[in-house]
Parts: C-alpha cells; structure tokens; sequence
C-alpha cells in the first residue's frame, strides 16, 4: 500500500476525488437549477421563494468551492467544464421551471440525488481514513437533510 503525503492510501484517495468530482458536476447542475428557478419563479410565492432560492444557490456555490478544493487536497483536478459535468452529473436538469410546485420538487429530487451520492463518498471516505472528506459529507448531508424536511414540509408532503 502506498501513502501519499496526507498519509492516506493513493489509490483509495483517487478513488475517492473521483466520486467527488461526480459530486462536484451533479452539484454544479444543482447550482444552476437554483439559479433558473431564482429567475424564472412566477407567481403568489414569488417574494418567499425567490429569496430562499438565493440563499440556496449561494450555499450551493460555496459548496462547489469546498468540494474542488477538497479534491486538490487530495492531489487530483476537479472537473471545470460544461461538457463535463452535462455528462456526469446525476442530478436532474430543470429547464424554464417557473411554477413554485415545480421549483421546490426539482430541489427535492436533486437533493436526494447528492445525499445518495454524499453518503456513497461518506463510507468509502470512511473505510479509508480520510476524516477531512468525511466531515465534509457529514455536513452536507446534515444541512440537506433539513432542507429537504423543509422544502417537503412546504408541499406539504412527508419525507
């Protein structure tokens, strides 16, 4: 087994900054649906929603930011074109959503597909011993665990 200089096994390590990088272009599509749906929401919920989707895509740019650097932390090269992530996202794509039902159920959706892809990477992150990864998954999934609550709470639906 080969360490690297953070003292984590390199192929692990790679393994893991490529699921990142999946996380990385399904949050990248996350952050540009909040963007839209800022700008495109119509409606009796416009005030309501229009400032919360800014506060979502805000957290979300932050989170691309963490998630990049965390793979060149880990001594690879985050994905940073178009093509890329169009071809590797996971998260669904929402085109001239502008109905507030719409809007919260395509957040809703590309949330659950980052928990799935977040705890994916919070047990390999595990079984290798990166803590730094780890905790950031951790994190994440707490904060979108209670956005997702919220956003099915205002349908009006369950989890």
């Amino acid at each position: 087994m080969t360490l690297n200089s953070l003292g984590l096994n390199a192929k692990e390590t790679k393994e893991i900054a490529e699921d990142l990088n999946l996380l990385l272009a399904s949050f990248q599509t996350y952050y540009q649906n909040l963007r839209g749906i800022h700008w495109n929401i119509k409606g009796n919920n416009f005030f309501g929603l229009h400032v919360k989707f800014e506060e979502l895509y805000t957290d979300a740019n932050i989170k691309v930011d963490e998630i990049a650097e965390r793979i060149l932390t880990l001594g690879e090269t985050p994905l940073h074109t178009f093509s890329d992530y169009v071809k590797t996202t996971k998260v669904p794509v929402g085109k001239n959503v502008s109905k507030d039902v719409d809007a919260v159920k395509l957040i809703v959706n590309s949330i659950t597909q980052l928990l799935i892809l977040e705890r994916q990477i919070l047990d390999k992150a595990g079984e290798a011993n990166d803590e730094g990864t780890n905790s950031m998954m951790s994190d994440f999934i707490t904060e979108q665990e209670k956005t997702v609550w919220m956003m099915n709470a205002w349908l009006g639906e369950i989890i």
